[in-house]
């Protein structure tokens, strides 16, 4: 019987492998390499290596390892930047807590009521209209950048305006004019704009494809709406000014805006670290490819070129020894190859967040969207803005004075007057209830929608294989199939709390409460309600319908209807009230109310003393608010039902 060495050799000899049976042995060792090196022999014989199959479980664990490890360090970073998202939010409504230091400017800086007015339409300009480009920044740079933007810009502003007060006001010596103020509210509104779409749109992108999409986009504006209250807190109790006799007297206007320039700059630098999307890159891969598919773009130049794919990349281990003139090249190849596949990858971005903005302004469905927004938000811009003079509407003449005492007795006859800063914290926090509770419900009962329904077009592969699933009777209009649960719309929700809202101007509309300031709570929770809805529900129904990919661009386009809605109703109501007190009428006026009128000195009267009472100074106006939030529910059914509508497409809203 020939040896093991034998077989060894003539397996060596005839020059081809050859296992004979006599070369296994139970009980011994796995299969080791073979090294021609006799060092490594040597060491070998000494060190026993692992086995192949050993290595290749280790290298799989690892890899699973890492994974686990890179899934951990993501949903850190999506919670931290949710997080600092509210944070931003918190911080970013400062503008709301106006009405805190305005009287002062009358006072201290001796502005009229039109300047200080004019102050504030400033700010909300500001604020509205450059909505869309704060979108795009978000969009193509990301929401660390703008949150960065928008700390600068409140800095600035704050800070000058710290500067203009602080210099006094009217005609004095080195008091700083009037337009200086002007111009500092510029940056302040741009800045709370800025700081909010960056807060929103990191929740919608990090969160917008997820179970509760809808409460991580209620949550941050629900946190915006707030944020006036608690910083108007610091300011009228630890921000105040000392009264001769110790007491707490009005705010310091100058520390509570250097308190609010500091405390949003440092928001806005910790938010440029904080605030990151991710799994952008996976996102946006996902919404090339389901466009590429969708038979919408057979015509789009973005696919006729080649791509070239990225080669794979990882270190080369050299040790002391220098690098060839072969490998030198090699890794100038893999080099550009990197710099190539970043540019296409910026690219692919760029053109996707075009194209989605494209078929976002082609979509008609989006103008009636935007047009119910606008036809809402304006009424409840106007009335929050108003809310001072409609109360003093509902009293009598001598309780309308600024003053609020009888100068005939000692009896203060204003003491059972509801005042303006009760029922604008009865709209904040009912605004705030709504845009949480619509949130929560919408992802509980809304149906379960696809992240991409929007981008399937007549051509795409899934309406191609969905019609043989199909009767050709039901190819025109299938309805969305459900998945058997309970499930309600968002328009369901949006248009129930739209009517709401109707029901609050209704009722101020018929003059029931005129004479009946305490029932007005009614009207400010109402409306509160309705307001609040429609600024959660709209931005949650855009990132349903069209994603959350160019999110932040849609969001904006539609987010600046509420400055042209609050400047048109501002003017409705103020020319219908102008109108009602021109009149002077002093008895009843259509059994709806009086016309209360003041004297100036030595008794003859002045336009700008003229106080308007009685229900035509607002009926009016609120019965057309009324009727322009039907108008909105109309449109919005007839985006959603309607001949090409989303429920026609088959987009599960």
């Amino acid at each position: 019987m020939p040896s093991r060495s034998a077989s060894r050799r003539r397996s060596n000899d005839s020059g081809t492998p050859h296992i004979d049976k006599l070369d296994y042995h139970p009980g011994g060792r796995l299969l080791q390499p073979h090294h021609h090196d006799a060092n490594h022999t040597a060491t070998s014989s000494g060190h026993q290596s692992p086995s192949y199959a050993g290595s290749f479980f280790e290298e799989i664990a690892e890899g699973i390892a890492t994974q686990q490890r890179q899934r951990l360090s993501k949903e850190v970073l999506r919670y931290l930047a949710f997080a600092w998202a509210i944070v931003n939010c918190l911080g970013a409504g400062s503008i709301t807590a106006y009405s805190l230091y305005a009287p002062l400017f009358q006072k201290r800086l001796h502005y009229t009521q039109l300047q200080v007015n004019g102050v504030s339409i400033t700010a909300e300009l500001a604020m509205y209209l450059p909505v869309p480009l704060w979108g795009m920044l978000c969009d193509r740079l990301g929401p660390g950048i703008p949150s960065l933007v928008a700390g600068t810009f409140f800095g600035v502003g704050y800070i000058l305006a710290a500067f203009a007060y602080a210099s006094g006001g009217g005609d004095g010596d080195g008091a700083w004019p009037y337009w200086v103020m002007v111009v500092a509210f510029i940056p302040i509104g741009f800045g709370t704009s800025c700081m909010y779409l960056s807060a929103v749109t990191t929740c919608a992108k990090n969160f917008g494809r997820g179970k509760y999409k809808g409460l991580a986009l209620a949550l941050p504006i629900a946190c915006f709406g707030l944020s006036g209250m608690w910083e108007s807190q610091i300011g009228s109790n630890l921000l105040y000014e000392r009264r001769p006799d110790g007491g707490k007297g009005d705010v310091d206007v100058y520390r509570f805006f250097l308190f609010l320039g500091c405390l949003l700059l440092g928001t806005g630098v910790v938010g440029f670290f904080a605030l990151r999307i991710v799994g952008e890159e996976e996102l946006i891969d996902e919404a090339v490819e389901e466009l590429e598919q969708s038979g919408l773009l057979a015509d789009s130049s973005f696919f006729q070129p080649q791509r070239s794919q990225p080669a794979g990349y990882g270190t080369v281990a050299t040790g002391d020894r220098r690098l060839s003139v072969e490998e030198v090249h090699d890794l100038h190849q893999k080099a550009s190859e990197h710099k190539a596949w970043l540019a296409e990858q910026e690219r692919k971005k760029t053109w996707l967040l075009n194209e989605e903005t494209r078929l976002f302004l082609g979509d008609h469905t989006m103008w009636w969207l935007a047009a119910g927004f606008f036809l809402v938000t304006g009424p409840g811009e106007a009335f929050i803005n108003n809310l001072g003079t409609i109360i003093g509407t509902l009293y009598p003449p001598p309780t309308s004075s600024s003053s609020g005492w009888d100068t005939t007795g000692d009896v203060d006859i204003g003491a059972d007057m509801t005042t303006a800063a009760t029922h604008v914290s009865i709209v904040a926090i009912t605004s705030t209830l709504a845009r949480i509770l619509t949130g929560t419900l919408t992802d509980l009962l809304a149906p379960t929608s696809s992240p991409h329904q929007h981008r399937r077009g007549p051509g795409s592969l899934a309406n191609s294989t969905a019609s043989l699933l199909q009767q050709p009777s039901d190819l025109q209009h299938s309805p969305p199939s459900t998945s058997g649960r309970l499930e309600v719309s968002r328009l369901t929700f949006l248009i129930t709390f739209t009517l709401l809202m109707s029901a609050g101007q209704l009722l101020l509309a018929t003059g029931f409460l005129q004479g009946h300031g305490g029932l007005f709570w009614l009207v400010s929770a109402s409306i509160g309600a309705g307001y609040g809805a429609a600024f959660s529900l709209v931005p949650i129904i855009i990132s349903v319908v069209w994603g959350v990919e160019n999110f932040g661009t849609n969001w904006g386009i539609v987010a600046t209807v509420p400055a042209a809605g609050a400047t048109i109703w501002g003017l409705v109501y103020g020319g219908a009230y102008q109108w009602a007190a021109d009149r002077r009428v002093t008895g009843s006026v259509l059994g709806l109310g009086v016309m209360g009128v003041t004297s100036g000195d030595g008794g003859k009267q002045r336009a700008e003393d003229v106080l308007c009472y009685g229900a035509m100074c607002y009926a009016p106006t609120f019965w057309a608010m009324a009727a322009s939030v039907w108008v909105a529910c109309g449109l919005w059914l007839w985006a959603w039902r309607g001949p090409g509508g989303w429920y026609r497409r088959g987009i599960l809203v």
